[in-house]
């Protein structure tokens, strides 16, 4: 794989990797048909393409802090992890 098709790494505030293209972005937007389309952009895109304009969306920001519900659906009882 060359330099240019590597996807480049961004560490979130709870030490988490996240790759830095279309499928981790603000921005994106996926309808019901899995079409992914860039709402800055106002287009159609690929689930790894790059834009100077992508941002880290809110739930991988989020990504790692823990706290999270585990739910069993027999039961419907939750733990906290």
């Amino acid at each position: 794989m060359t330099k240019e098709a590597r996807i480049a790494k961004v560490v979130n505030d709870f030490g988490i990797k996240v790759k830095r293209c279309c499928a981790s972005c603000q921005h994106k937007f996926v309808d019901n048909d899995g079409i992914r389309f860039c709402t800055e952009e106002s287009r159609n895109v690929s689930q790894k393409n790059k834009c100077k304009k992508w941002q880290l969306s809110d739930g991988l920001k989020m990504a790692g802090k823990g706290g999270g519900l585990v739910r069993n659906k027999n039961t419907k009882e939750t733990e906290i992890e």
